[in-house]
């Protein structure tokens, strides 16, 4: 993810996936006891044969899974209905993500588990973690210690992405993560709701699209796009990397090492080079969001070392040409 400049200025790259996915933390927990029993969450069935190829379910293509809100799956509703315990809050969307979304279910032994969904989520369980199918997708799972498990439900191979499920609970934390993937991915077949997409919005844009090849390779010769996820798509040729990604947010504004840059067409955009660093970040207001929130569109350039050359020329140059091909209002 690209930073966001108005809530704390952290810098967070799309490339996570969120980070993309983000780690949950257990707090406040004796993770090496428990006092519940196994058998009170229940199991995703992740099952059965998956045929090798590509994913062609046409459910998943990213350009509809672009406009699905992923809080709808967290909902006290949707996640009491899994029988994983007692569901206290309303589930909590990403601030700086349109495809992301937490929530936590304390269960009948009184642990918590944390769940985040993303929906487009790249950085993922390898394919060797496949373990069967959940709806009819590739299901991958991987359990990093005794508290933390990464379930994706694949929709699409080569690039990989998936319905992105990751778990902290102190008991079993892969069998919530799949109950959980195997609602979403039913939900998806079965009507699910949908942001509103007024004229102009980025969400439905392709960032892949959104920069010409020509002017990209400019700056990073070679390079070919991949999505790193369903708001955003990265050019890398070995070291350098040029990625252009849509998020909410609020305004940006001058501060902190961000300078104003006009992009032409009416757009003036906030420039950053961090410090010390061959990288630098463009971002700009697109159009209204919700509530105080903008749509904000992003140009992220990253050298190879400290002595690339004008990294905030390259990052301006492409951000010149994402503004002529973006979505118009």
């Amino acid at each position: 993810m690209f930073p966001d400049v108005r809530r704390g200025r952290f810098l967070k790259l799309f490339l996570l996936v969120t980070a993309f996915a983000l780690p949950l933390t257990a707090c406040g927990q004796d993770l090496g006891k428990s006092n519940f029993a196994r058998t009170t969450v229940p199991a995703a069935a992740g099952t059965g044969q998956v045929a090798d190829g590509p994913i062609t379910d046409a459910a998943v293509a990213a350009g509809v899974l672009r406009t699905i809100q992923p809080c709808q799956f967290l909902t006290k509703d949707a996640l009491g209905a899994l029988g994983l315990g007692t569901v206290e809050d309303d589930p909590s969307p990403s601030s700086i993500a349109f495809d992301t979304c937490r929530n936590k279910v304390k269960d009948p032994g009184g642990k918590e588990i944390r769940l985040e969904l993303e929906i487009g989520g790249t950085l993922l369980p390898h394919a060797d973690k496949t373990t069967g199918q959940a709806g009819g997708l590739p299901l991958r799972v991987n359990k990093t210690g005794d508290t933390d498990c990464a379930v994706a439900a694949m929709t699409a191979l080569n690039p990989d992405m998936a319905f992105a499920v990751t778990v902290t609970y102190a008991g079993d934390p892969c069998r919530p993560g799949q109950a959980l993937v195997e609602a979403v991915v039913q939900k998806v077949h079965n009507s699910p709701e949908k942001y509103p997409t007024p004229a102009g919005t980025v969400l439905t844009a392709d960032p892949c699209a959104m920069a010409d090849t020509a002017v990209v390779t400019a700056a990073v010769p070679s390079a070919k796009a991949a999505p790193t996820g369903l708001h955003s798509c990265e050019w890398r040729d070995r070291g350098p990397a040029v990625t252009v990604g849509f998020r909410p947010g609020l305004p940006p504004i001058v501060g902190d090492g961000y300078s104003k840059v006009d992009l032409g067409n009416g757009v003036t955009a906030f420039k950053k080079q961090q410090s010390g660093d061959s990288r630098c970040t463009v971002e700009w207001q697109h159009r209204p969001w919700q509530g105080d929130d903008v749509e904000l569109a992003q140009v992220d350039f990253r050298g190879y070392d400290d002595s690339a050359a004008d990294p905030c020329g390259n990052a301006v140059t492409v951000a010149k040409n994402v503004v002529t091909k973006l979505p118009k209002p």
